[in-house]
């Protein structure tokens, strides 16, 4: 894995979140009410909606479209619904936040 350094845990409000854009796509980066981070993909798999500008509450993400709520922990959509999203590992040093990201392998032609 590759640890990217995304800024600092100052750089995410408390219970928002920001966006990191990566070769394997759109990372949501979540900061909740009791400081946790949580990195998944920045799309619901109901429609796609933008979580990164969802509601987070205790360790989920309300999305502003349908209203899914997916769990930052495990990426699974809650309740009655199905389906999920990827979650990416977050190391926190002090106050600097890492993502890591599985290495791209590229097939030869």
């Amino acid at each position: 894995m590759n640890w990217i350094a995304i800024g600092t845990i100052d750089d995410i409000p408390v219970r928002g979140a920001r966006c990191v854009e990566t070769p394997q796509g759109r990372i949501g980066v979540f900061r909740t009410a009791q400081d946790q981070v949580f990195a998944i993909e920045d799309h619901c798999p109901h429609k796609r909606g933008p979580l990164s500008q969802g509601i987070v509450h205790g360790t989920s993400v309300t999305c502003p479209l349908h209203n899914w709520v997916i769990s930052l922990e495990t990426g699974q959509a809650l309740g009655a619904d199905e389906g999920a999203v990827r979650t990416i590992p977050v190391c926190r040093e002090g106050g600097h936040l890492f993502i890591a990201l599985a290495a791209v392998v590229e097939k030869a032609a």
